[in-house]
C-alpha cells in the first residue's frame, strides 16, 4: 500500500483500510492525503487501482460526522447533488468521490486563461445552476432535515457572537479605536435586523452556512455540494450572500445581480412566492453582516493561525466593506461606520498584497527590526522568508557619539565599514537570498520578506538590511524591492 502527501496515524489508517476492505472487498493500493480548509476535518482519497476510489473523512467530532451522514441521506432522497455516503462507522466514513475539480477551480482557471479576469460561458453555465441548485436544496421541506441538526437555528447569539468576533480578531488588532458601549449598540441593531428575517418562513429554510465556490465539486458537468455538515435554520438570503460575495471569487457587480436574479427566481418558483423580490428583503443588512463576519474569520485565522489562504482573502474582503461604506449601507450605524473607516485606513493593511498585487510580479520586502520587538509581520500568506541576527557583529549603540544616530547615518556607516564584518556579513546573506529571488521571478512568485534584526533596530539591523536591498534593486531590477527600517521615524529607506 502505497501512502501519499502526509504521514498517516497508524490507528485511523488501519480503521480507514478496513472501511475500504468492507465497501470494495480490497486492500486500497494508495492513500493520498487531500488538502483541507479551516476546521480539523481529515480527508483522504483511498483507491484499489482498478477504479474503484472513495473519499474517507476523519477527525471530526462524532456529532458533526452524523449530521452529514443523516443530511446526506435526505438531500439524496431530494434528488440534490451531493455525495452517496456508502459507510458510516461514525465519527469515521466513507463517501463517493466526486474528483478533484471544485467549482472555484473553474473561476481560478478562467481568470488565469481569459483577458482581464473574465468567466467563461461554461463556468458562468455552472454558476447558474448552482443557483438553481442552492435553491432547490434550501426548498427541501424543514421537517425532514432538522431533526438531522438536532433543531439547530440561527439564533440572536450567534449572530452577536460573530459580530463581535469581527471586532476582538479584525479590529482590535488592526489598532482601531471606537466607543465600545456605541458599537455593541450597532451590533444590536444588526442583530435586530439579521433575526427579523429568521422569524419569517417564507424567507427562510436550510442555510448552508457556508456557502461558497470552494464547497460546490464539478463532476459530469454539473455542481455537487460537500461540508454541508454546519448547517441549520435559518435566512436563505445569507446562502446567497455568502456565494455572491465570496471573498476570493470577486464576481464582478453585474455578475452577481444576474446570479441573484437566478436564485431569486428558482427559490420563489420552488416555494410557490408569487412577489420574487420578497427574497431579496434585507439585503444590504445580510451583505454587511457576512462580510463583518468573514473578516472576523479571517483575521484568527489568517492573521493569527497564519494560513495563507485567509490571509489572501483579506484584501477582497476589505475592498467589499469599502464599497458598502461608500455606498452608504453602514450611515444608520455610526459607530460602526467609524469603525470601519478605521479599518480600511489601517497601517497594518496598508501594504497587504490584494490579488491584483500578487498577479503584477515580485515584491521583495527587507526589514530591519529590533528584538526586542518581535519579527516583522508577515502578511503575504508566504511565512516569513529569510530571517538575520545581526546582534553579533560590535555595536555602535554602545557608544555615545553613535547613540541617537541609525545605519543609514555615514558615521555609523564607516564605523561598521572599519571593521569589515557589517560588509562581509552582507554579501554572505546576498549568496543566500539572491539565488531565492531569481527561483522566485522565474516561477512568478508573489512575495518575499528578507529580515536583519539586531538589539534595538537602529544600527547594524538598518544597514545591512539597506545595503542588501540596494544591492537587490540593482541585480534584480524587475522585482519590486522595498527597504523598510520598522524601527525608525519614516521606516523605509
Amino acid at each position: 500500500m502505497s501512502i501519499d502527501n502526509n504521514k498517516i496515524d497508524s490507528a485511523e489508517l488501519s480503521a480507514m483500510r478496513d472501511a475500504f476492505i468492507a465497501v470494495s472487498g480490497r486492500d486500497p493500493e494508495v492513500v493520498t492525503r487531500l488538502a483541507g480548509a479551516g476546521s480539523n476535518r481529515r480527508y483522504f482519497r483511498l483507491s484499489d487501482g482498478e477504479g474503484v476510489s472513495l473519499i474517507a473523512v476523519v477527525g471530526a467530532p462524532l456529532r458533526e460526522a452524523r449530521d452529514f451522514v443523516e443530511l446526506d441521506g435526505v438531500f439524496r432522497e431530494a434528488g440534490i447533488n451531493v455525495p452517496k455516503v456508502v459507510l458510516a462507522d461514525l465519527p469515521l466514513y466513507l463517501q463517493e468521490d466526486l474528483g478533484d475539480r471544485s467549482l472555484f477551480d473553474c473561476i481560478a482557471d478562467d481568470r488565469k486563461r481569459l483577458p482581464d479576469g473574465e468567466l467563461s460561458e461554461g463556468t458562468i453555465g455552472l454558476l447558474e445552476e448552482t443557483m438553481r441548485s442552492l435553491a432547490g436544496i434550501q426548498a427541501v421541506a424543514v421537517d425532514r432535515w432538522l431533526p438531522c441538526v438536532g433543531g439547530r437555528k440561527l439564533s440572536r447569539r450567534q449572530v452577536m457572537w460573530d459580530l463581535n468576533y469581527f471586532k476582538y480578531e479584525m479590529a482590535m488588532p488592526a489598532g482601531v479605536e471606537f466607543d465600545a458601549n456605541a458599537l455593541e449598540d450597532d451590533f444590536e441593531a444588526l442583530a435586530d435586523r439579521i433575526m427579523a428575517l429568521c422569524s419569517r418562513p417564507d424567507l427562510s429554510g436550510f442555510m448552508y452556512r457556508d456557502c461558497q465556490s470552494r464547497n460546490v465539486m464539478v463532476k459530469d458537468g454539473v455542481p455537487w455540494w460537500i461540508d454541508f455538515q454546519g448547517g441549520m435554520y435559518g435566512p436563505s438570503l445569507y446562502d446567497a450572500v455568502s456565494f455572491l460575495w465570496q471573498a476570493k471569487a470577486r464576481f464582478p457587480q453585474e455578475l452577481r445581480a444576474r446570479l441573484l436574479d437566478v436564485w431569486m427566481r428558482e427559490a420563489a418558483a420552488l416555494r410557490g412566492i408569487r412577489k420574487p423580490e420578497l427574497l431579496l428583503t434585507g439585503l444590504d443588512e445580510m451583505i454587511l453582516f457576512r462580510t463583518l463576519q468573514v473578516l472576523g474569520a479571517y483575521g484568527f485565522r489568517g492573521l493569527v493561525e497564519r494560513k495563507a489562504h485567509f490571509i489572501e482573502s483579506i484584501p477582497p474582503a476589505l475592498a467589499t466593506l469599502a464599497e458598502l461604506v461608500a455606498g452608504g449601507k453602514l450611515d444608520s450605524f455610526t459607530e460602526l461606520r467609524r469603525v470601519a473607516e478605521g479599518l480600511l485606513s489601517s497601517p497594518r493593511f496598508a501594504d497587504l498584497p490584494g490579488v491584483e498585487k500578487c498577479s503584477a510580479g515580485l515584491r521583495v520586502k527587507v526589514f530591519s527590526f529590533s528584538y526586542k520587538k518581535g519579527y516583522p509581520e508577515d502578511l503575504s500568506g508566504n511565512g516569513g522568508g529569510f530571517m538575520f541576527d545581526c546582534r553579533g557583529m560590535h555595536n555602535p549603540g554602545r557608544y555615545a557619539e553613535y547613540k541617537s544616530l541609525t545605519g543609514l547615518d555615514e558615521p555609523v556607516r564607516a564605523f561598521l565599514r572599519e571593521r569589515g564584518e557589517a560588509d562581509r556579513f552582507v554579501e554572505m546573506a546576498l549568496d543566500i537570498v539572491s539565488p531565492s529571488v531569481s527561483t522566485y521571478l522565474r516561477r512568478g512568485f508573489s512575495n518575499l520578506q528578507i529580515g536583519f534584526g539586531c538589539t534595538g533596530g537602529q544600527h547594524r539591523s538598518v544597514y545591512c538590511a539597506q545595503a542588501v536591498g540596494e544591492r537587490l534593486r540593482k541585480e534584480f531590477p524587475e522585482a519590486n524591492v522595498e527597504i523598510i527600517h520598522r524601527e525608525q521615524e519614516g521606516g523605509r529607506g
